[in-house]
């Protein structure tokens, strides 16, 4: 676990605890720790939803595929790619992979006869099931053990990184 910044231990080595810091080092320090507890809690966020998806050889991008088609059946093509900000040619390979397992439907548009929608198949609503509630229980353990103020302040922090991206 990273040390918190404001630890009240004597410093190792000679080194100067953060308090003992100028204000712009300690800052510095903390969004540096920030940025650690970030990537930490991704990668414990994401470890056994990637263990599921490696049994079938798939990864994270299909999961996000298999979440956001589950999350908006009949999404189109283009909406896909719009929301995960990625090309055409990102998309077609993964996507592909899951049409071929049987896990995404892909249906031409009852409106627009150019416009191909896509739908998760039984099997691929299980395994985006599977894989999301793993997460689910996850953060619902968190957010328990944080409090609903700190979980309001999560949502907003991943608002506010969300509206700059």
């Amino acid at each position: 676990m990273v040390d918190q910044i404001t630890s009240s231990e004597p410093p190792l080595n000679g080194n100067p605890t953060p308090a003992d810091l100028p204000a712009s080092k300690q800052r510095e320090a903390a969004l540096r720790q920030a940025i650690e507890q970030f990537y930490f809690g991704y990668r414990a966020f994401t470890v056994q939803p990637d263990r599921i998806l490696a049994e079938r050889g798939l990864g994270r991008v299909h999961h996000r595929i298999l979440y956001f088609v589950g999350r908006n059946p009949r999404i189109s093509v283009n909406a896909l790619l719009g929301m995960l900000s990625v090309s055409k040619q990102a998309l077609n390979a993964p996507l592909r992979q899951l049409v071929e397992m049987q896990l995404v439907m892909i249906d031409t548009a009852i409106h627009d006869k150019r416009v191909r929608e896509l739908s998760l198949t039984p099997d691929g609503t299980a395994l985006e099931a599977q894989l999301t509630g793993t997460q689910m229980q996850q953060l619902q353990a968190v957010f328990e053990q944080v409090g609903t103020s700190a979980e309001a302040g999560w949502h907003q922090v991943m608002h506010c990184l969300n509206e700059q991206g």
